[in-house]
């Protein structure tokens, strides 16, 4: 990722892409080859490199970004078991 381009958001190949951008358009009823075209430049690969890349983000594991002034989690924690 590059601060850069795509205001810092992951890209594809170094186009000016968003990941995002690329995800959406299947979920919004796209095919493959109706993006291929649309978008000159992508190949197959880049599709599949963006499906990768938001599969490898929903394995990340959960992290705790509230904490009391030690470093505990609160009473009201949401996560605490």
């Amino acid at each position: 990722m590059n601060p850069d381009v795509c205001h810092g958001k992951a890209g594809i190949r170094g186009l000016r892409y968003p990941v995002d951008m690329i995800l959406k358009l299947p979920s919004a009823g796209r095919s493959n080859e109706e993006i291929l075209g649309d978008y000159d430049d992508l190949k197959p690969e880049d599709i599949l490199a963006a499906l990768a890349f938001a599969a490898r983000l929903s394995h990340m594991q959960r992290v705790r970004l509230c904490c009391d002034e030690i470093g505990q989690p609160g009473e009201d924690d949401p996560f605490v078991p």
